[in-house]
Order: C-alpha cells, then structure tokens, then sequence
C-alpha cells in the first residue's frame, strides 16, 4: 500500500526542488514525490522523503549511534545548548518562519527552535536514514528529508529563514544560497573545552581542532558575517551509562569499542560541556559564487 504524504512533508513541499532536475518541484503520487520530467523519490513508511540517491544514500549514523543519541538527549544534559540555538533563532525571525536545520539527527535542536516559535514550519536534511526515522517525529512542523549536506541542497533560492548547523558539517554557498536576505545562519560548534574531562579519560575520542574557529571564518566570512555569538559553557554529572551514550553518538564512535569504554569503568563525574552559537547575516557574495563551488568537509561532534 503507497505511504501517504505525511502532514509536516506537505508543509514544507513548496520548498523541495527535484534533486535531478534542481529547478522542478515535486509533487506527492503513489507513495512518491515527483516531478514532472518523471523522477521519483519514495516516501519511507517512517514518514521522510528519500531524496538522497547513489552510494551514499545510506550513510550517516548507525542504528546504535542514533539510540545513543536518543537515551543521551533524554537527559537533558544538552538542553541549554538547545536553548541558545532556539533564541538566537527567535531573536532574528518571527511569526510564518522557514526553518532549515542541516545535519538535523534526530530533530532534536529542530523542534526546540519550533517550539520557541510556533508560527514556524522546519525542515531537516541528513544522510543517515536511521536517524531521520526520529526526525520525522521529532516535531509535528518539522518534515524530514535524505541529504548530503556536500550536494547542492534539493530546495528552492531563498526559502530559508533560518538555516541551523549544530555539531554538522557545513555548505556556506549552499547556506547563502537557500537563505532570504535577511535571514540568519545559527551555527553550533565545540570549543576545545568540550567534555575535556571526557577526552582525557578515553583518549581514541575526537579531537576539536585547535584551528577550528580560523576554518570557520574563511570559510563562512565570504558569505556571511557574524551577528552575535554566545558562549554556553555549563558542567554536568555523568554517570557511567551517560557517558558511554555520550561517546557512543559521535563519531568517537567509530574509534573506540564498547568493550574497551566498558572497561574504563567510566563512573560518574563532572564534564564541562562548551559551545560557540553564533548567528551571521548573509553577505552580498562574489558573482558566479555558486557554480559548482567545492563544500568543505568537516568532521562532526555530537548533534
């Protein structure tokens, strides 16, 4: 039986554009969105858009990174970080908003910003189909779709009120493009301080690069200059099951073993949690800025 469009995705369908096509926009049929040149892109059952396509379609989170992320985010440990991307949000945009959040996860900065603004609908884009089942619950305006975030982005120019990118990788020229003037990118990263404490304790963990802050600013300043910036910077208990979830929803993940967390005896105690939040206006970009212009890649912490 066809999947229905889910209420959320038709929210937000008049800013898709066929990822084959870029300048067709889709229309729902027989479990489908397509297009009128006769692409198709399934509707999962879990309720987001498949538009990602090709050999990396599957990529992302696993299952067991995404319910690490899941029980971890339940704690409430990174509610103020949810927080400060929700009012820098709010601060910028009021009333009928778009909001876009890249590398989106689970939705779980997502509906914060939704819920500070209830006039707004949002969009999330992220590779892993695991963690886009959650997305598309994640809040009842917020439509889920598959996306890399390296790929021009399968939406229309300046639709965006709001692009969000916390702990995700980044796509300046793809944020410019999708944003309205006066709209505003919130930006989320780590500073070297992030679960330090952590770090220290279980060395195979990412690193942040202590030239982090200067890649950022080359690469977003041709785009966008910065508004405001905040510091959240707030210390936490953990305790043992805590921290292996902390470890277990980022790419740490992929470099230390569950055996050998649970052989640190990882018990509870204080880690510093610390992020810059950031909210930059676009900037009027070079000519011919978007033809065919290289993403960055950047390595993710924690969403």
């Amino acid at each position: 039986m066809p999947v229905s469009l889910p209420p959320a995705l038709g929210l937000s369908l008049d800013l898709l554009r066929c990822p084959a096509c870029r300048t067709r926009r889709l229309h729902p049929g027989r479990g489908a969105l397509r297009c009128p040149a006769g692409h198709a892109y399934d509707i999962a059952r879990h309720g987001y858009a498949a538009l990602l396509t090709g050999t990396r379609a599957t990529s992302g989170d696993d299952a067991a990174m995404v319910q690490a992320r899941d029980r971890f985010l339940s704690t409430g440990a990174y509610a103020p970080i949810r927080r400060a991307g929700a009012r820098l949000a709010a601060d910028s945009i009021s009333g009928q908003a778009t909001v876009v959040d890249v590398g989106c996860g689970t939705g779980y900065y997502l509906a914060g910003v939704l819920d500070r603004l209830p006039g707004a609908r949002g969009l999330g884009l992220d590779t892993s189909v695991r963690a886009l089942r959650s997305a598309a619950r994640a809040h009842h305006r917020a439509a889920a779709v598959a996306w890399d975030v390296f790929r021009p982005f399968p939406l229309a120019d300046q639709v965006a009120d709001v692009v969000l990118d916390v702990f995700a990788p980044r796509n300046p020229a793809e944020f410019h493009r999708v944003l309205r003037p006066a709209g505003r990118l919130i930006v989320v990263r780590p500073t070297d301080g992030h679960l330090a404490e952590l770090r220290g304790r279980v060395p195979a963990m990412v690193t942040v690069d202590p030239a982090k802050e200067q890649r950022l600013h080359r690469a977003l300043n041709p785009f966008f200059e910065a508004v405001t910036t905040e510091r959240v910077e707030y210390s936490v208990p953990l305790a043992g099951p805590d921290a292996l979830d902390l470890v277990a929803m980022t790419p740490s993940a992929h470099h230390v073993s569950r055996t050998a967390l649970d052989a640190d005896g990882l018990l509870p105690y204080q880690v510093t949690v610390s992020v810059l939040a950031t909210a930059y206006r676009p900037r009027r970009p070079p000519a011919g800025t978007y033809a065919c212009r290289p993403a960055t890649r950047n390595a993710c912490t924690s969403r």
